[in-house]
């Protein structure tokens, strides 16, 4: 059963379920239980259900998975570590996760199968975001690398590869904490040393740094111009531009545009019906 139109979806750390509200009423259409997810590791996969990987319990760290229209766990997996940010592709034909040894994990939905694993970083993978084949993480160490799908999946070009990767991305001076893609190969990071960066995926180089007065937990991108919206642990949202084009380079303190201001939440609208609301106080 697909989702509701303009929801609202929200995951605790504290397993007080996955919760989805409808965004016009403000009345609670889903509640699941048990769940207790970090931020960026509840993924809808293509509308047709939930997949939520948990909170290392012990020596347990599965993955949920819910369809919409039943509240209970309907199946669980368990991967070989546990796994710190959960995506899909727009299809929902993959799914990729970032563990907290560092490795990426690459599953097929339909049959359950771990199609490549790889090591991707040093610690903790905490974020993930597609572009096209493109594949972006970003890490606890605060680096952002690139990986292009089509290389990782097959095992000779692997192999042939000079470097796994891409780009290599080391600015950050703190871990990364967020991460979104643009139309026009663009990605914006977000990080604990209080700036966004904004990146060209194409060219491989970073063309803005922005610095904020406090530390930014999530960014997400207007699709329809060039702003994007940082929610702040102080619990605002700063309304941002990106300013980019051919010959950007450098840093520009001066992009904030506004400040939403007593917000508990950044707000996170995904391009499906589901919205994404993760807490950051």
């Amino acid at each position: 059963m697909a989702p509701p139109s303009q929801l609202v979806l929200a995951a605790s750390s504290t397993d007080a379920g996955v919760a989805a509200w409808d965004l016009r009423t403000g009345s609670e259409a889903i509640r699941h239980r048990p769940c207790a997810s970090r931020p960026r590791a509840v993924a809808a996969v293509a509308g047709r259900f939930l997949a939520a990987a948990q909170i290392a319990a012990g020596n347990s760290a599965p993955i949920h998975y819910y369809h919409w229209d039943k509240p209970q766990v309907a199946v669980k997996s368990f991967p070989a570590e546990p796994i710190r940010a959960l995506i899909a592709d727009p299809e929902g034909n993959y799914l990729i996760g970032g563990g907290v040894s560092g490795d990426i994990f690459f599953w097929e939905v339909a049959s359950g199968e771990l199609l490549v694993r790889w090591h991707a970083h040093y610690r903790d993978v905490r974020c993930l975001a597609l572009y096209d084949m493109l594949l972006v993480s970003a890490s606890e160490d605060g680096s952002i690398k690139i990986w292009d799908l089509l290389t990782m999946l097959d095992e000779q070009s692997r192999f042939e590869a000079k470097t796994p990767y891409l780009y290599n991305f080391n600015q950050h001076t703190l871990p990364v904490t967020d991460i979104a893609c643009f139309h026009g190969a663009i990605a914006v990071s977000s990080s604990e040393d209080r700036t966004c960066k904004i990146w060209s995926l194409s060219e491989g180089r970073m063309l803005r740094s922005i610095s904020f007065p406090a530390i930014i937990d999530s960014v997400e991108i207007d699709p329809r111009s060039h702003i994007f919206y940082a929610g702040g642990r102080d619990g605002k949202i700063y309304v941002t531009a990106m300013g980019v084009d051919a010959s950007s380079q450098g840093r520009d303190d001066s992009s904030i545009l506004g400040i939403l201001d007593d917000h508990r939440f950044a707000y996170c609208p995904s391009f499906s019906s589901v919205c994404l609301f993760y807490h950051v106080m």
